[in-house]
């Protein structure tokens, strides 16, 4: 066997290893829609807060459908940190329509925290409810999005639930880097894996991340990685690895955001966090480079350069890789006319990760909404891996 068939044949087993890794643990998911919603008289206090930072052209369309939920016993807060746009104006507006608002401003911001964890140990603290939601200002919610999801906490004495939300932008380009990106967290993370005992699996969503307060309380909340850009995805780390009980569902039809409005917006969007996906590491995002060259930019010029077996071995390699991107179109309601957008969207990957990690070494750390954070303080939380 040559090496280039060798290589070749590794290539197609991984890549078809991890298709079917991810087919079949979404399938294992379960979906929201099959939950019923909790029935009034069951529903404890659940206290929902947004942190906003800036958000005045999503936020009021976010909150009202907040504000419309099917859910008696519910506290809504808004930490409106340091805003220098009309976010304000927004929510004072809404606060003055609908008064159960509750709307707390931040004007600074103490050492050693990022602004969106400080915001949310903020709005907890505010919190009275026995279950604490954390949510973003860009999110919609279906009425009975909570009340659903409080079936499960309340009948299986979950201890926290998050939801994958629905992306509702628009453009080919734009939702082909969502579902590779997507696909990569799915096989990265394996959330249909959050719920069972091994604390190694955990899961966390910005969107939607549901937690009984005596647990969030029992955590010291968000003080363990204060400094880290993916706290979503830290709290399910933290809340699992310290004993409690978790899930994650689909929540597509129940949640929905525009994720980001063009490419270049998803670009300049994941450079605040995408090197502390690898704990600000160089050698990690050196591996991780490798690997999304041999399994996803090697296949397409081997099919176009090889011959005899290893070629068609790397069509093959190809042929699944838009099938499963067809297929991750299918669930998430993407059209398949980005299908062939597969093919572009590994070297935007590329590209993410190491601007990502230059930028943050170049500039010492990150910069986010304003607000520079050192790198040797962002290297002292744990990583998310």
């Amino acid at each position: 066997m040559t090496p280039l068939l060798l290589l070749s044949a590794l290539v197609l087993v991984c890549n078809l290893y991890a298709t079917v890794a991810i087919v079949l643990g979404v399938r294992r998911m379960r979906s929201l829609r099959d939950i019923p919603p909790l029935a009034g008289e069951k529903q404890p206090r659940v206290s929902v807060i947004v942190p906003a930072c800036n958000e005045e052209g999503t936020i009021e369309e976010a909150l009202r459908t907040l504000l419309a939920l099917e859910y008696a016993h519910l506290e809504l807060i808004v930490i409106n940190d340091r805003s220098t746009d009309r976010t304000g104006e927004v929510l004072a507006r809404l606060q003055a329509e609908h008064p159960r608002l509750v709307v707390h401003s931040i004007t600074e911001l103490p050492d050693g925290w990022l602004g969106k964890t400080h915001a949310l140990q903020q709005g907890a603290r505010l919190a009275s409810g026995k279950y604490l939601l954390f949510t973003d200002a860009d999110i919609l919610f279906e009425k009975t999005t909570l009340a659903r999801a409080m079936t499960l906490m309340f009948e299986e004495g979950l201890d926290h639930l998050c939801l994958i939300f629905r992306n509702i932008a628009q453009g080919l380009l734009l939702n082909a880097m969502m579902t590779d990106a997507g696909g990569g967290l799915y096989f990265l993370f394996k959330p249909w894996k959050a719920r069972g005992p091994h604390r190694r699996h955990f899961m966390g969503v910005g969107a939607f991340n549901l937690v009984r307060k005596s647990a969030y309380l029992a955590i010291n909340g968000h003080e363990q990685f204060r400094m880290h850009p993916l706290d979503d995805l830290m709290l399910g780390k933290v809340i699992k690895q310290s004993g409690f009980r978790q899930d994650c569902l689909s929540g597509f039809e129940f949640l929905q955001v525009r994720w980001y409005a063009s490419p270049g917006e998803m670009i300049k969007g994941l450079m605040k966090n995408i090197f502390a996906l690898f704990s600000f590491r160089v050698s990690l995002v050196l591996a991780a480079v490798l690997g999304v060259c041999i399994l996803t930019v090697l296949p397409p010029w081997g099919a176009l350069l090889l011959s005899g077996w290893p070629r068609l071995i790397c069509l093959l390699t190809v042929g699944i890789r838009l099938l499963s991107f067809a297929w991750g179109c299918r669930v998430t309601g993407v059209p398949l006319w980005t299908v062939p957008f597969a093919l572009l969207t590994p070297y935007l990957n590329i590209y993410i990760i190491l601007r990502g990690m230059l930028t943050t070494l170049t500039h010492g750390g990150i910069d986010w909404r304003g607000t520079h954070y050192p790198l040797a303080a962002l290297r002292k939380n744990q990583p998310i891996l």
